[in-house]
């Protein structure tokens, strides 16, 4: 061993128990986080954090509800939420006394004994779904969630094909990134990836005609994998004729839809899912993030028994060591009782209305030169700018206020707003008035590159016409 890991690991585990630190292991573990990210994990994260420059530095420590907490003791209004895992909030206690309470009694499970809480969720998700949606898998993640979807897709037709959305996200382990659509993640590994069909999202007629030519062709789709919203491809909010469309092709070519709530489910869109808008049952859901209440990893793939039907003879042809742990389980369960117990999704669509309507008030004198659009459903939300520069100005601007946001992966120009669903009216408030401070000193900035622009260009008259990704395209 290069150094003494026995003396290291108890020093690190003497800080785990502390609560507080003094002014000299505060500093050592400033120091040390940006060493070891710098050494250990990757350098180039340091360049895309707003929490890291030359001269500060935010190393966190601690979260309560609506925030987290820096070493230095400052705390900051979460609109990031952990790209939506938060939704209960930040260590909800009733979710936090769940899984303490089973590990005090067990944490992992046997594989073999059969574990009762895995059953008793899995019950729960077949009340909870729509439609016929029965039989439950349990991973770690969203992304785990979307490749057992697809593993299932594939069984249940005979097919091979996928068709996605242009401007989808689904993760980034190589079934999953086939149907993630930023060509920077994907083009190292396209020989890799599945067999797949990027399509425009909210435009039926692409899909149509995708999925009749694969018909004819003898290509025929297994499944259209889509987000109710995109996530990362900026906060994308379909028009509500889309998803029965899309539900109504999928029936009439034989087509699986497959709904990835892993960003959009659990109650951050008004709905406990976000398809449930529109009324569609999808044949199989995806979930992850907030699925585990902020509190553990965990996820799942829910479908109906014929779509199961496959694997009823052999389990086996997809097993997970950790999916669907007691640990996890407890935490689930937890996160849905207290999502029904707090009505956290009529509030997500309360506070999200308002939130959205301030967002839209705060934008208007900046719009279109600063901000092109505010948007989302629910607590869901985004806003869009000008251009990439000015997005990542307005969140390290906020940062400095003390509110935590981020851009999305697909979409740099957009920044997402995705808070607990605990979030109070005064950390809104709070929010615009910093939305608010940052938006007029980046205006003040740029007040005379606006003015040689205004003279040597005319604005087109259609600009709020063209849409995100007809932007894109």
């Amino acid at each position: 061993m290069k150094t003494n890991v026995l003396q290291d690991t108890q020093r690190i585990l003497n800080l785990i128990a502390k609560r507080d630190l003094d002014d000299d292991e505060k500093k050592q573990l400033i120091d040390e986080t940006v060493e070891n990210f710098n050494s250990y994990i990757n350098p180039g994260f340091l360049k895309y954090r707003k929490s890291f420059s030359s001269d500060y530095v935010a190393v966190e420590w601690a979260d309560n509800g609506s925030t987290f907490t820096c070493v230095k003791g400052i705390e900051y209004i979460d609109c990031l939420g952990g790209y939506g895992i938060y939704n209960v909030g930040h260590r909800h206690p009733k979710v936090l006394k769940a899984v303490t309470d089973q590990l005090q009694r067990q944490a992992l499970h046997s594989q073999e004994l059969l574990d009762p809480l895995r059953g008793y969720l899995a019950k729960i998700l077949a009340e909870l779904t729509p439609g016929n949606l029965k039989y439950a898998f349990f991973t770690n993640s969203g992304t785990e969630s979307v490749e057992g979807a697809l593993k299932m897709a594939m069984l249940a037709t005979g097919r091979r094909t996928i068709v996605a959305a242009v401007g989808g996200f689904h993760g980034k382990s190589l079934g999953a990134l086939s149907g993630t659509s930023k060509a920077v993640f994907r083009k190292a590994f396209i020989p890799s990836l599945l067999n797949m069909r990027h399509i425009p999202f909210n435009d039926l007629n692409a899909l149509e005609q995708t999925l009749s030519c694969l018909q004819f062709t003898g290509d025929d789709a297994a499944a259209v994998l889509l987000e109710p919203i995109l996530g990362e491809g900026g906060i994308i909010v379909p028009n509500d004729d889309y998803f029965p469309g899309v539900r109504r092709l999928c029936d009439k070519y034989g087509v699986l839809l497959i709904a990835d709530e892993v960003q959009t489910g659990m109650g951050r869109t008004g709905k406990m899912f976000c398809i449930e808008h529109w009324d569609v049952e999808p044949d199989i859901i995806c979930l992850g993030k907030a699925f585990g209440g902020g509190i553990m990893p965990a996820g799942a793939f829910i479908g109906s028994e014929k779509l199961w039907a496959p694997i009823f003879n052999n389990p086996f042809l997809h097993t997970t060591t950790f999916g669907g742990n007691p640990l996890a389980c407890a935490a689930a369960i937890a996160t849905i009782n207290v999502l029904l117990e707090e009505r956290l999704c009529e509030r997500a669509k309360t506070m999200g209305d308002l939130f959205l309507n301030k967002l839209k008030l705060t934008i208007k004198p900046y719009t279109p030169h600063i901000v092109i659009d505010a948007r989302g459903k629910g607590l869901m939300l985004a806003l869009e700018f000008a251009d990439t520069d000015i997005g990542f100005r307005v969140s390290k601007g906020l940062f400095r206020e003390k509110i935590l946001v981020a851009g999305t992966l697909v979409n740099a120009k957009t920044i997402r707003i995705e808070p607990p669903l605990t979030i109070t009216l005064e950390q809104i408030n709070n929010v615009i008035n910093a939305l608010n401070k940052v938006l007029k000193e980046i205006a003040s900035e740029m007040k005379p590159q606006l003015t040689n622009e205004l003279i040597n260009k005319i604005i087109p008259l259609n600009i709020f016409q063209h849409t995100v990704l007809s932007r894109q395209l």
